[in-house]
């Protein structure tokens, strides 16, 4: 079995768009499958990641469970990230 490597983060310091990006980028899914998903658009999407907006409330949930990490790592960078969960 293969462990993905990851580069060491600090998700303290990272931004929501940020955690978006790595939580993507690890769950290997394409910005086309998440936006299908969600209901959106990529240029939502893009400025999400980016950091040029927020999500919503109301697609917390969703986004975490499409990209296996926790609401709570997502919006603050503690809990259940993307390297956790690989390591598991």
């Amino acid at each position: 079995m293969t462990i993905p490597f990851f580069p060491t983060f600090s998700a303290h310091d990272d931004t929501i768009g940020g955690r978006l990006s790595l939580a993507r980028d690890a769950a290997q899914l394409s910005t086309e499958i998440v936006t299908a998903k969600l209901g959106i658009s990529a240029l939502v999407w893009s400025y999400w990641e980016n950091d040029r907006d927020e999500p919503p409330e109301n697609y917390l949930d969703p986004i975490a469970s499409i990209l296996g990490v926790t609401r709570n790592w997502l919006t603050t960078g503690r809990g259940d990230g993307p390297t956790d969960i690989y390591l598991q």
